[in-house]
């Protein structure tokens, strides 16, 4: 009696073990894609403030800090959209938020 009991559920049990293996690996799937695109986002974040900061320097160094600040920002921001073209793309800031980080990091190297 419990072995036909046990037969009858077994379909359903292992259907319910089936789903719940699923779960577990979509959830295993989603946490591991959310750590590691925080981790690739700050990655592209460090790299575009790195790449400000060069473009500065080397704003600074080739046209002189009695330069404008608008040609010293528009130096920077060309040259991390040349250094770090996917950080940019995937990051995705605006042309303000560019310029307020490139002035920003002119502004620190100035001082």
């Amino acid at each position: 009696m419990l072995d036909a009991i046990i037969a009858a559920l077994m379909p359903h049990i292992l259907q319910l073990l089936a789903l719940a293996i699923t779960a577990l690996v979509g959830w295993i799937a989603a946490e591991v894609k959310r750590r590691f695109g925080i981790e690739i986002e700050a990655r592209h974040r460090e790299a575009l403030h790195s790449a400000l900061m060069t473009g500065g320097q080397l704003a600074l160094a080739r046209l002189g800090a009695g330069a404008g600040p608008t040609a010293l920002t528009q130096a920077a921001i060309d040259y991390a959209r040349t250094s770090v073209p996917d950080a940019i793309t995937r990051l995705g800031p605006s042309a303000q938020v560019l310029q307020d980080l490139a002035e920003a990091k002119i502004a620190a190297l100035a001082a």
